[in-house]
């Protein structure tokens, strides 16, 4: 049993292991924006194009790029700063070439086709 890479308080079963098998299964944009997270760490590239909106998904070439680069980094940790009910404030912490780097975004969210889904960084 491994931790869940969002938050390591908590088993990946039973966190972000049930969006990666159930998007519908996903009740709040924070709680989408975690999966995502934990779908970065673990190379999960079909998970973070399902939920990607349709009208901002990067092309399968894009997604091609983001696996490769997703692979070259180690993810370090995830902070979530504030939370609203369309948008994410986050920092995700990562290694890159033996040094430490920060995404700092404020991401919003929407539901299409019944489920929550990343639109854009703001």
């Amino acid at each position: 049993m491994m931790n869940c890479p969002c938050n390591p308080n908590l088993l990946y079963q039973d966190c972000c292991e049930k969006a990666h098998l159930n998007i519908e299964s996903v009740s709040t944009c924070e709680a989408l924006m975690r999966s995502r997270y934990s779908a970065f760490v673990l190379v999960n590239i079909d998970y973070l194009s399902k939920s990607h909106h349709s009208k901002t998904r990067p092309s399968k070439h894009d997604y091609k790029s983001l696996e490769k680069w997703t692979k070259s980094v180690v993810w370090v940790k995830l902070e979530v700063l504030k939370s609203t009910d369309t948008t994410v404030e986050f920092k995700a912490y990562f290694m890159e070439n033996g040094k430490l780097d920060v995404i700092n975004e404020t991401s919003e969210f929407a539901t299409e086709n019944g489920h929550w889904v990343y639109v854009k960084g703001l």
